[in-house]
């Protein structure tokens, strides 16, 4: 009898222990109907530690495309945190908002003049809708939400760089800080860069990076920054040589962090 005794105890005390668990809760879900956009959006949104506890504190706004859960939300999130530790002291403590996709073909990419992109990418040319998305619904949904102050940060990769970089170029007072990585220059035959305006609001700073991507790729991430510093903007850049396009995202963030928070060598 003692062995069924002892056996059936620890059954109940991992029973016991196992309804005790709680979820570990990273940070908030949030679903914005969108008008431009003609479809529901999911946002991740992380807050900083202490946000809850002072209730006059405001924080800058890190806005992440790419940012399902299944995509870059959860170690960009993670990151931003450790960035916020006063024995690193990167950044300031920081809303981080993480825009789930849908289409990011559709929305990331203006219309395209090439034939074969149009039969590759069908649903591609959207990125004006999603612009006008990020400015007029996102951005104002945001602050009016949470505690918002001071700097707002754009991050994109790869199409999202292109976003980005056509945000920089179209609307650049949409944010302050730029992160630019791996951008696909290449949509449309280059034509963006033929588009730099004359002037950017003297708050704005971008940091480009781009890993072994190929010739195309690496050169157009360096004519982008080379074009923005002799606009006058002020602007980083790293060529991680021994990354590539799928392993460059985590170490081009920091590094973008790091020089955003005057802590580059």
């Amino acid at each position: 009898m003692k062995p069924t005794v002892t056996i059936l105890f620890l059954l109940l005390f991992f029973n016991l222990f196992a309804q005790q668990a709680k979820p570990f809760v990273l940070g908030e879900i949030h679903e914005i109907n969108s008008t431009k956009l003609s479809e529901s959006r999911t946002l991740n949104v992380y807050l900083p530690e202490g946000y809850a506890a002072c209730d006059t504190c405001k924080y800058p706004v890190i806005y992440l495309l790419d940012g399902s859960a299944d995509e870059d939300f959860i170690h960009v999130a993670g990151l931003v945190q450790f960035c916020n530790f006063s024995w690193i002291n990167i950044l300031p403590p920081s809303i981080v908002v993480g825009i789930a996709n849908v289409d990011r073909k559709r929305d990331f990419t203006f219309p395209t003049t090439i034939e074969q992109d149009k039969k590759d990418y069908p649903t591609t040319g959207g990125s004006a809708n999603f612009i006008d998305f990020l400015e007029k619904e996102l951005q104002p949904f945001i602050e009016k939400k949470y505690r918002t102050a001071g700097d707002k940060t754009i991050i994109g990769q790869s199409l999202g760089g292109l976003l980005a970089t056509e945000v920089l170029f179209k609307k650049p007072a949409l944010f302050t800080h730029y992160i630019i990585i791996s951008p696909s220059l290449w949509w449309d035959g280059e034509s963006l860069l033929g588009h730099l305006p004359n002037s950017f609001p003297k708050n704005t700073k971008v940091h480009v990076s781009v890993g072994n991507e190929g010739k195309v790729m690496e050169r157009d991430a360096k004519k982008l920054y080379k074009k923005l510093k002799v606009a006058g903007l002020p602007t980083g850049y790293n060529c991680l040589g021994k990354e590539d396009h799928a392993s460059i995202m985590h170490l081009a963030l920091f590094e973008a962090f790091k020089w955003l928070g005057g802590k580059s060598k």
